[in-house]
């Protein structure tokens, strides 16, 4: 079962023109997928337990970033017609294209790892299945919903979509049962951190929420359906993207706030904090009831299935668009997959390695951000899509600030801080 093909269409009658105020709803609800994969569980999970509401800053940042960076991917792919990767392909020297591609590929791994461990853990939790089965699958299920790609772009978002709204509406039932406390979630909104944990915390919750592999993905999930032959039909695409990334990106950053208070509002305070999933399904189960925690568990187990699909189509556009080659599906899935197995086979803990892949889809940001804000500010790249000064002012500064935090990182695992 292959995915649809992602290169640049060429123009035909399949493709409508453009009508309507809203005709391009949809791709960022499958990158939004990401910003709510396993990941994200056991960042939020633990920030709230450990942290409280401290962290809710983090959340908030990270998911204003997402906006604006998402936006940036989608506005490449409606001004050129190309993805991130082709774009960079195209445009920067090929020494470089390999050392990218090489990267993504670590990223594919992690995000795979986040995604099938997040399966399993659900799998285990609702019917307790072996974590090895349960990732296997996980893997197999989100196999089957690329077939979904085969009928055209719509099937496959609209099954995304609504796994992304299983997801919504499991959180926001535990947070209206559980309550939140408004005065100290608006000081969480204030920066701070607590010691090296909060820190490293931090890091994982940007990696968990900003992912490299939808960098990649946005914008070759607007090729193909409208004519944008002219300035006028890629300016009217532009305005329902940023209809689409908004929306999908402010429920995104519902869903995780959720995770973070509900942690902080029912897990924590207790002689340990909640920094493992099965503790916290336990741990609603005892604080909201048997309702709260089967919720959770299909929150998760929606994550997981669509996350992994998404993950494995993001390593499909990654691999054509910088090496312009494609490989079977089956064995793609297999190459990301395995290190995900193993870690269920030799029994690492899963909520720990969770956390640890988004430290690493951390640092894959920069190297999806940077490229993305040098070709968007280029004229003879984006035509009159161009980014204005100060977007890309701002771009710039907050990939300055992604490596920044990235560099302290690993400042801080060097010296064991």
């Amino acid at each position: 079962m292959k995915p649809a093909p992602v290169t640049t269409p060429s123009p035909s009658r399949g493709r409508a023109l453009v009508r309507g105020p809203f005709p391009l709803l949809g791709p960022a609800f499958v990158a939004a997928i990401a910003y709510v994969d396993p990941g994200n569980f056991a960042t939020n999970i633990t920030a709230g337990s450990t942290y409280g509401y401290m962290l809710v800053w983090v959340i908030v940042v990270s998911n204003v970033l997402a906006m604006l960076i998402q936006y940036l991917s989608a506005k490449a792919g409606i001004a050129t017609g190309l993805s991130l990767p082709e774009l960079c392909r195209e445009h920067l020297p090929r020494p470089a294209i390999g050392g990218l591609w090489v990267q993504a590929e670590i990223v594919a791994i992690a995000t795979d790892l986040a995604e099938v461990l997040g399966g399993a853990l659900a799998l285990r939790l609702l019917f307790d299945l072996p974590l090895f089965a349960g990732g296997v699958i996980t893997a197999v299920v989100a196999f089957g919903l690329l077939g979904f790609q085969n009928r055209g772009h719509r099937p496959f978002e609209t099954v995304v979509t609504a796994l992304f709204v299983v997801i919504l509406l499991g959180f926001l039932y535990s947070l209206l049962v559980g309550g939140l406390d408004a005065g100290r979630m608006l000081s969480g909104t204030v920066p701070r951190f607590d010691g090296t944990d909060s820190v490293l915390l931090a890091a994982g919750m940007l990696g968990a929420t900003v992912m490299p592999h939808v960098i990649y993905l946005h914008g070759a999930l607007t090729q193909g359906r409208y004519v944008r032959d002219t300035e006028e039909q890629r300016h009217v695409l532009l305005r329902s993207q940023k209809v689409d990334v908004v929306t999908a990106m402010t429920l995104a950053g519902l869903v995780n706030l959720s995770m973070l208070v509900i942690a902080a509002q029912v897990l924590s305070g207790g002689p340990e904090p909640v920094d493992t999933i099965e503790a916290a399904h336990a741990g609603l189960d005892t604080a909201l009831g048997p309702a709260a925690a089967l919720f959770f568990a299909l929150a998760l187990l929606a994550s997981g299935f669509a996350a992994s699909s998404v993950g494995t189509y993001a390593g499909q556009v990654v691999m054509q668009g910088f090496l312009r080659r494609r490989i079977p599906l089956v064995v793609r899935r297999l190459v990301t997959l395995t290190p995900a197995l193993v870690v269920l086979a030799i029994g690492i803990d899963p909520t720990r390695a969770l956390v640890l892949s988004q430290v690493v889809l951390s640092f894959g940001i920069p190297f999806a951000l940077i490229p993305l804000v040098l070709l968007t500010r280029r004229r003879d790249v984006m035509g009159g899509l161009v980014n204005k000064r100060g977007t890309t002012v701002i771009a710039a500064l907050v990939a300055a600030l992604i490596v920044a935090l990235n560099l302290v990182l690993i400042g801080l695992t060097v010296t064991g801080a």
